[in-house]
């Protein structure tokens, strides 16, 4: 399911106009984001938790020319199932 299709479920379900649908799915994607990028985490119960995680900086090769190179340290989003997902998917 990519993102047009989502909405589209979205509007159907909650029987609103695909305009609003995107106004929503929008504003929550926004509000997840924001929420990461000042280091906190979201959790919708029976879902998931959305958080930061930390890619410490590391040394990698260049798999053409096989030279190391090095990776920059970075913040990473991480996304950890809740338990009623993953009985939906047992």
């Amino acid at each position: 399911m990519n993102k047009t299709e989502l909405i589209e479920h979205i509007a159907v379900q909650t029987d609103i106009s695909k305009a609003a649908a995107t106004r929503a799915l929008e504003s929550v994607i926004d509000a997840i984001k924001t929420t990461l990028k000042k280091g906190d985490s979201v959790s919708l119960v029976g879902f998931g938790t959305f958080a930061v995680g930390k890619r410490v900086a590391r040394l990698g090769r260049n798999p053409r020319t096989g030279t190391a190179i090095k990776i920059k340290a970075a913040k990473v989003p991480k996304f950890r199932p809740g338990k009623a997902l993953k009985d939906a998917l047992n």
